[in-house]
């Protein structure tokens, strides 16, 4: 285990360039003083690791330090080989596809069996029980855009329906909840925006090329963007027994809290639009908002209306 947090040290200093020992010692859940002893053990190791003092110090590689290529375990390359075989349930590429081979040929042939049962492990799937082919369309349009430095442009129907043209500098693919979105810099709102893509339609590459703006992914600036404070909405929800589990899995089994009365109470916040009223219609009559009062009536309304619907005779 030591050994696997030292060269896990060495990993965290080249990416990050300088870390605090106590963000490395909650990192690796042990003390300082044990961080501070693994630093020495690596600095008689022949790395190179910088102590710096004062308020922005930390612990550091020298400049231009880099890990040999061959410090890649047969562990580290299926665990590497699972990833990229996951990914590829979503969306299929034929450079990942090729990686994946290189990769595996790495492996002595003497361990290949067991090398085909670590990549065996376990597997996220990703996949949808149907293959759109205009979805995959759109993935490989929009990776051409990355590749390329090319923009795109497209047509978006927002939830609400609402349909605008849109160019924008596209940064990153994302998938979430079994949706691909892509996380762009749009010339007309002039500011980074999430975009779903079975929401998009004729996209296509544009003539202009873009350059790539200075973000931080690792934080998840989309995430951010979505729970903001002014952006969500407080809920006091009340679900039924019947759905207790599905509630759990939404909110976590310790926002789940039993009321006394046979029902669950949850403290959740969302943003508030259409996909929030459906989400609460989704759990059907197990579910009830209790506050905020406004949210309350808009379901009801809706409700009222679905009734309306069904109340006449179907017209075929």
């Amino acid at each position: 285990m030591k050994l696997d947090r030292l060269l896990a040290i060495v990993v965290l200093l080249i990416n990050r360039g300088r870390v605090q020992a106590k963000d490395l010692a909650d990192t690796f859940e042990v003390s300082v003083r044990t961080i501070y002893r693994d630093i020495d053990t690596l600095g008689q190791a022949g790395i190179p690791v910088v102590t710096y003092q004062g308020m922005s110090g930390g612990i550091g590689l020298a400049e231009g330090y880099r890990l040999d290529r061959n410090v890649l375990t047969d562990r580290d390359l299926a665990s590497i080989v699972t990833a990229l075989r996951s990914v590829s349930t979503s969306h299929t590429n034929v450079a990942r596809e090729l990686l994946m081979e290189k990769l595996s040929s790495i492996v002595p042939e003497s361990k290949n069996d067991d090398f085909q049962a670590d990549t065996n492990r376990f597997i996220v799937d990703y996949s949808m029980w149907t293959h759109p082919e205009a979805l995959q369309n759109k993935l490989q349009i929009i990776e051409q855009g990355l590749d390329q430095l090319r923009s795109i442009t497209f047509t978006y129907c927002s939830a609400e329906g609402a349909q605008t043209h849109r160019t924008v500098d596209p940064h990153t693919l994302v998938l979430k909840k079994h949706s691909w979105y892509l996380y762009a810099f749009c010339h007309e709102r002039n500011e980074f925006r999430m975009f779903k893509l079975v929401r998009m339609q004729d996209v296509t590459l544009a003539h202009g090329s873009f350059e790539r703006k200075p973000i931080n992914l690792q934080d998840r600036p989309w995430q951010q963007e979505w729970a903001t404070p002014g952006n969500t909405v407080a809920m006091k929800m009340r679900f039924h027994s019947r759905v207790r589990h599905t509630a759990e899995e939404w909110f976590g089994i310790e926002n789940v809290i039993p009321d006394g009365q046979g029902y669950y109470i949850s403290q959740v916040a969302f943003p508030e639009d259409n996909w929030l009223y459906g989400f609460i219609l989704g759990f059907g009559a197990d579910a009830e908002v209790l506050e905020p009062l406004h949210i309350r009536d808009e379901i009801r309304r809706i409700a009222e209306q679905i009734v309306q619907n069904y109340a006449a005779p179907s017209q075929t």
